[in-house]
């Protein structure tokens, strides 16, 4: 069950990256194990840098529920959450974080400021990291030599 929903999460960084978008992607499961809302990140397309692929199904997951918080849902993403979408897991109750691969210049849970470690942290959710992160490290990794060949142009 972890791998499918992590598939769906890459399949939607995929579909991120072929917008020229950072390729993360995110899948929100409610408390039934169905699937409430899955993006990938969309920050240029949308001209805004909260559009993250957490914070997009966290909006359209609190929309479906006419709630702030989820709690009982978890979420699947492919990279470690950054700071600002760690906060947002915890404002919003998420039960179970599941990611892909670390992140180590803007990761905000195993790395950086640990955001579920401060004492402001009001919920903590379980944490289980390393799901399809080889997959997700390859795709990111994959994106940012691209990236860097062209600007080489």
């Amino acid at each position: 069950m972890f791998r499918s929903f992590m598939d769906i999460a890459l399949e939607e960084a995929r579909m991120a990256a072929d917008r020229g978008e950072v390729p993360v992607g995110a899948v929100l499961v409610d408390p039934t194990g169905q699937i409430v809302a899955r993006d990938g990140n969309r920050t240029r397309e949308l001209s805004d840098p909260t559009a993250h692929a957490e914070i997009l199904v966290l909006r359209t997951g609190c929309q479906a529920a006419k709630s702030e918080r989820l709690p009982g849902h978890d979420l699947y993403v492919t990279l470690e959450p950054c700071p600002m979408c760690a906060t947002a897991l915890s404002a919003a109750r998420i039960a179970r974080l599941y990611y892909g691969a670390p992140d180590p210049k803007s990761g905000g849970i195993a790395q950086g400021p640990r955001v579920f470690s401060h004492p402001q942290c009001h919920h903590v959710p379980e944490v289980y990291d390393g799901i399809g992160a080889h997959d997700a490290k390859k795709l990111l990794e994959g994106f940012f030599q691209k990236l860097r060949h062209s600007e080489d142009r």
